[in-house]
């Protein structure tokens, strides 16, 4: 039988040429970007998920451009500094050469090198969250998931992010919240662990098809009371419960091992 596309579409194994520490975090990478696609919150080859190198300022690991998110896997992630330079990139198979997208590294590298704190973003073109982004209102605290972004960071529209000028906005923008909404482009999450950060993105993502769903209807939208939303929001505060994602990242990991482990090679 002939051997196929997908057959000749392998990648050697990066494992013994980077730390264990570099190792287990492309492992927790290539897992998001394969969770981002079973929950439909990917866009072919294009937008980015982000994550620090352990032990190496200023170095994160983001996808190679070219490859779809169900295709990932721990030795074909492209490591980056924030200004750009390839530290290390895969070895691609027939010919291929992927790099890296500007706009994921310009988005990307600006809140690694000013919020290191934060050491996983993630960043998507959905459609509930470019159709809330596009929406003066923006997203609503209209339930009680929503309530949890009822304080959140808003950047205006500027075009394709390309321009390192535009970096300084964005990170003001973001200020110290997990969640960013790109008007007019998508959406954005952070998180001090890839978990956080996955953990937050997909809840924003339910959030907008909530309220699109709702706002579908053409009925009126009930008004919770300003002080319920407060309380609701700090109750989704880190001061007040569990980091997010300690919980469930191991679950997630357990789900794809299930459904195809290749994410690990």
């Amino acid at each position: 039988m002939p051997e196929s596309a997908a057959d000749r579409f392998r990648i050697p194994s990066l494992r013994d040429r980077v730390s264990p520490e570099e190792w287990n975090a492309r492992v927790d990478l290539a897992a998001c970007y394969r969770l981002m696609a079973v929950y439909g919150m990917d866009d072919m080859g294009a937008n980015h998920i982000s994550l620090a190198v352990p032990g190496e300022e200023g170095a994160f690991l983001i996808n190679s451009y070219g490859m779809l998110y169900e295709e990932i896997t721990a030795s074909s992630l492209t490591k980056i500094d924030i200004h750009g330079n390839v530290l290390m990139k895969p070895e691609f198979p027939d010919g291929l050469n992927y790099g890296v997208n500007r706009a994921g590294f310009v988005i990307h590298g600006a809140i690694h090198q000013a919020k290191p704190e934060y050491k996983c973003v993630i960043h998507t073109h959905t459609w509930p969250g470019m159709a809330v982004s596009s929406l003066e209102c923006g997203l609503l605290p209209m339930n009680q998931t929503a309530m949890r972004f009822a304080k959140i960071g808003y950047h205006d529209y500027e075009g394709v992010v390309l321009d390192v000028a535009m970096q300084e906005k964005l990170v003001k923008d973001l200020g110290d919240f997990p969640a960013l909404i790109l008007r007019n482009h998508g959406l954005l999450t952070v998180g001090r662990t890839i978990g956080e950060a996955f953990n937050w993105m997909h809840r924003l993502e339910l959030s907008c098809k909530a309220q699109l769903a709702a706002q579908a209807t053409g009925q009126k939208i009930i008004q919770v009371p300003q002080k319920v939303v407060e309380e609701t929001w700090n109750n989704y505060q880190p001061g007040t419960r569990r980091p997010y994602g300690v919980m469930e990242w191991p679950a997630l990991l357990r789900k794809l091992d299930r459904m195809d482990p290749s994410y690990r090679t």
